[in-house]
């Protein structure tokens, strides 16, 4: 049972929910029970969803910002479960009240309900540090919830393998990107469906360090996405929002993050991803699209 001395929501707490970025994301196999076997490149952002909880006499969660529509706040969110899995587990018997503020498109790509479960038990990991005995038992916490909670538990840029439970840090230098979502639903499975058979193979190995912003460039330009192929056959906005951002000044990079319809570029300062920004945003205003900063884990 945990101490109700070590709770230390009781003034309130806030935290960020970043964007998950696939920079690349390899099938390795396929499991007997059909889950997929993944090798990723995460990285974050700082930029995401936001939120804010307190102490309170029962559970409640309430919903703001630009994507908030279309969401539940009722024991099928996401966030309440990660609430309701962390009592099971610790014996707290408390209650939060929520604010999520929703900031990233859903489904996207980027982390969405995913980063918020995580972003919670991060609240509760530092106000109940006891409450599992170690890192390991809150990985296999986050991973009941989802196969990308727990790389979204870490926060920070990892190499993700298996089907999300095996995460090696990554150290990677800050990259100005761009995120853009055309505002397309593109459903996971379906896009999974349309790559086919995945047969058992063994992935490059991904340095655990990347000095330069060229070194990791030069890494990614070997790298890929296996799932944007299919991506973009499922929805050709896919691979128009590749287009142009491919056209962008100043872009090294663009590919689609995770099962899509979010893609990101990188691009060779700040300055070019704000410009980058500013022109697709013209161009397309019913995009979705937002510069941000990836990485940047030193």
């Amino acid at each position: 049972m945990v101490a109700p001395e070590t709770m230390s929501l009781a003034g309130g707490c806030e935290v960020l929910a970043p964007a998950k970025v696939n920079l690349s994301l390899h099938l390795s196999g396929r499991r007997p029970d059909g889950y997929h076997l993944l090798d990723s490149l995460v990285a974050f952002a700082d930029y995401g969803d936001r939120l804010a909880v307190r102490l309170s006499d029962a559970d409640g969660l309430t919903l703001s910002g630009p994507f908030a529509a279309g969401l539940t706040t009722d024991c099928g969110n996401i966030v309440l479960r990660a609430l309701d899995a962390f009592r099971q587990v610790s014996g707290w018997r408390g209650h939060l009240r929520i604010d999520l503020e929703k900031n990233l498109p859903h489904p996207a790509g980027l982390g969405g309900g995913s980063a918020d479960a995580a972003a919670l038990l991060r609240l509760l990991r530092q106000a109940f540090p006891d409450a599992l005995p170690g890192a390991d038992d809150w990985r296999v916490l986050a991973l009941s919830l989802g196969a990308d909670v727990p790389v979204c538990l870490e926060g920070r840029s990892m190499r993700m393998r298996g089907i999300g439970e095996k995460l090696s840090p990554v150290f990677l230098p800050a990259l100005p990107g761009l995120l853009v979502n055309p505002g397309v639903a593109l459903a996971t499975a379906a896009v999974f469906a349309a790559v086919g058979p995945v047969e058992d193979k063994t992935t490059s190995s991904c340095p655990a360090r990347f000095a330069t912003m060229a070194e990791c460039l030069a890494w990614l330009a070997g790298a890929g996405n296996d799932l944007q192929e299919a991506a973009c056959r499922l929805r050709p906005e896919v691979a128009e929002v590749l287009d142009l951002l491919n056209g962008l000044e100043g872009v090294s990079l663009a590919r689609m993050s995770g099962s899509g319809a979010s893609c990101f570029a990188l691009f060779r300062d700040a300055a070019a991803a704000a410009a980058g920004e500013e022109a697709l945003s013209r161009r397309r205003p019913d995009w979705w699209c937002r510069a941000v900063t990836l990485g940047g884990d030193e």
